[in-house]
């Protein structure tokens, strides 16, 4: 009875973080899984209705794109929304994609490559015209910026734990009340039979933690490390090539993505070089670090593939400092200064 107690106090702290009725968040291993159950969980549920055609934005992360993808196996149309070059969403493109076969349409929060705030309450009113669920990842946006379900207009949101200094292994799925989503894991009635296998109290607990800290000091955080990447933002502004990617003002505080559009630039070099001066950087999503491939988010914004290959994105924290800015800038100015043939790199 402790266990589910704690469980229940668990679930109930992180849907009051998102304005969300404690019954209809459900528990999974993290945003991956969550991602997976809204998406093919949706999409099996409304086939019945007549339903075969799935809508997602051209930047959404690996877990619903690549589910969305695969779905067409199984006989679904599925058709990507194309962005600008800030890589926000085009609406009227989306709406042009809809129609009465749609079952569900997704689009992201805050792209978690570039930072770029998504208009999801639009996209939610444009999935809802033609009677389709609406899906968004919120992993990006959870306890940095305000998220509200119901602001929002929602169906299902994606969350995890780990994004916000909570363990990994958990995440969680908010399902507006009579949604239709089919289970993607069978065998127990665990999370309202929605979700079989039992649950880790202990992750549930951390999560629940992490999410309350991230409420309570989310207006802080958010000036502090906002003026942190506007420094950050100046001190690179002086790079030769240098170009910055996003919306310049609807993202998110804690992400600075960057592209070099000089000749000779690999982002992969670049980030073996700042990890070899003990400075963490990645070349899109920290999911996919290691690919080969070029960032999906920065060619659907309309960017050679040259130039997505020269990207690196810097993510800032809690603990990060402005004096870990400096450090940054300077590993960033040696690195780039020997794939140069080492001429002075000017700021």
């Amino acid at each position: 009875r402790k266990a589910r107690a704690v469980l229940e106090e668990s679930r109930e702290a992180i849907a009051r973080c998102i304005g969300a009725p404690i019954d209809s968040l459900i528990f999974t291993s993290g945003g991956t899984e969550a991602d997976n159950c809204a998406v093919r969980g949706t999409a099996t549920a409304m086939k019945s209705r007549g339903r075969d055609h799935i809508a997602v934005s051209a930047v959404e992360h690996h877990a619903v794109l690549d589910t969305a993808l695969a779905m067409r196996k199984e006989g679904f149309r599925v058709d990507r929304a194309r962005v600008d070059q800030t890589g926000t969403v085009d609406l009227d493109y989306l709406r042009s994609l809809v129609n009465d076969r749609t079952a569900l349409v997704s689009v992201m929060h805050v792209n978690n490559e570039v930072g770029t705030i998504e208009p999801v309450r639009e996209a939610a009113e444009i999935a809802h015209s033609v009677g389709a669920v609406f899906h968004s990842d919120a992993v990006q946006s959870l306890g940095k910026i305000p998220v509200d379900v119901e602001q929002f207009g929602v169906d299902l949101l994606t969350l995890s734990a780990h994004k916000i200094y909570g363990p990994k292994g958990i995440g969680a799925l908010y399902i507006r009340k009579g949604v239709a989503i089919d289970s993607l894991l069978t065998g127990g009635g665990q999370e309202q039979n929605r979700r079989a296998g039992t649950e880790s109290v202990p992750l549930a607990a951390g999560f629940a933690k992490a999410a309350h800290i991230a409420q309570e000091t989310m207006d802080e955080d958010s000036k502090r490390i906002s003026s942190l990447k506007h420094e950050l933002r100046q001190k690179l502004a002086a790079f030769h090539g240098i170009v910055f990617n996003g919306h310049p003002e609807r993202s998110i505080p804690n992400i600075l993505n960057v592209s070099f559009e000089t000749p000779g630039i690999d982002g992969e070099a670049l980030i073996i070089g700042m990890d070899l001066r003990g400075i963490a950087v990645t070349s899109g999503s920290a999911c996919t670090s290691g690919t080969l491939e070029p960032s999906h988010v920065l060619m659907a914004m309309g960017k050679s593939e040259a130039t997505a290959r020269a990207t690196i994105r810097f993510s800032m924290g809690r603990q990060t400092t402005s004096e870990d800015l400096d450090r940054a800038v300077d590993a960033l100015r040696e690195v780039l200064s020997r794939m140069r043939g080492g001429e002075n790199t000017k700021f």
